[in-house]
């Protein structure tokens, strides 16, 4: 099912949380609204539900005006981030409910059921009730009841954001696996960039209630629309165009500022050509990749990001001159700054 909204907007007193917002999302894709707090997100998935009407607008399923449809005939799925389970029922009865409440035939919900318990890898645990399940189980639960009445789409507001890191990383390659074996359009709420990123195969990213940006993970990372998208996508340096890293960018664009990955500085032990002296501040261990915080000689910060063989190589130590220069920079024009 493929999902159409055109000029839809959502506002709650004076406070806009949508404005004015168009959005084509492919039929079996998915996709994720990435954003920050506070930036419309979660709104625009609950319109798209039905769980919230549009001020103005309109939103289309496969071609069909649904801006009014009630909830429960649209089809979709909807996934909480706190589960929202049955916690009087075992797993089985919370997968079983929604065909029980759309009075399925029984002899058909216990199949039904068990395909699904081995579909989110449960098998066995279906006479436990929630309690007796781990957090990463029980979200597993809830999207196998989402999916019991086998919806057109599926909506997931922040799945996996009550969850410890490690559970999240394992559920995000288990959710990609999941799209892939039953291909239901999903889209799903996260401001998670590195989730976001590993998980969907588009990204809309969303400022204050609009959508800054639409596209695929490397469209958004290598090709930043604006400067808040490479800022919130990713780490980077943001510094004046008139710093000493870049000699030329001063003279033609001096209210500028500049955005610099910390991946793309490039560091050397030894004064060469274009490179500029800096003093290392501060060295970060984050496994297999090294931080190391610079310090220019004006003053201002610079992170840079080396591979461990890299760092192992010029042998850094707190307190070092080095030379650093940008690999590849970007620089907005001043009204995006603004």
């Amino acid at each position: 099912m493929s999902i159409t909204i055109q000029d839809v907007s959502k506002q709650f007193g004076s406070f806009c949380a949508v404005d004015r917002v168009s959005l084509e999302i492919k039929g079996g894709s998915l996709v994720a609204l990435l954003g920050p707090s506070g930036s419309g997100k979660s709104t625009l998935l609950r319109m798209i539900a039905g769980l919230e009407p549009p001020d103005s607008g309109q939103i289309y399923l496969t071609g069909e005006n649904a801006t009014h449809q009630p909830v429960q005939q649209r089809n979709i799925g909807f996934v909480f981030q706190h589960y929202a389970l049955f916690k009087h029922l075992t797993i089985r009865q919370n997968i079983a409910f929604p065909l029980e409440i759309r009075k399925v035939n029984k002899a058909q919900i216990r199949p039904r059921v068990e395909e699904l318990l081995q579909l989110v890898q449960l098998e066995g645990l279906g006479d436990r009730y929630p309690s007796q399940l781990s957090g990463g189980q029980r979200q597993r639960v809830a999207l196998a009841r989402s999916l019991a009445v086998q919806p057109k789409v599926l909506l997931l507001d922040e799945p996996f954001g009550a969850l410890d890191a490690k559970v999240r990383k394992e559920l995000r390659a288990w959710l990609r696996h999941l799209h892939d074996e039953v291909s239901v359009t999903t889209v799903f709420v996260t401001h998670d960039q590195e989730e976001a990123m590993e998980v969907a195969d588009e990204l809309v990213v969303m400022n204050k209630g609009r959508v800054e940006q639409v596209g695929t993970p490397a469209e958004i990372y290598d090709n930043p629309a604006t400067p808040f998208v490479m800022s919130f996508i990713g780490p980077v340096n943001v510094l004046p165009s008139t710093a000493a890293l870049f000699p030329d960018n001063g003279s033609v664009v001096p209210s500028a500022e500049v955005f610099l990955r910390p991946h793309d500085v490039l560091i050397q032990t030894s004064p060469s050509e274009s490179y500029v002296p800096a003093k290392v501040a501060r060295i970060i261990h984050l496994g297999w990749e090294i931080q190391v915080e610079l310090v220019l000689g004006s003053g201002q910060i610079v992170a840079a990001l080396l591979s461990r063989d890299r760092f192992d190589q010029l042998e850094l130590d707190q307190g070092q001159h080095i030379f650093v220069k940008p690999k590849e920079a970007k620089t907005f024009p001043v009204y995006a700054l603004t």
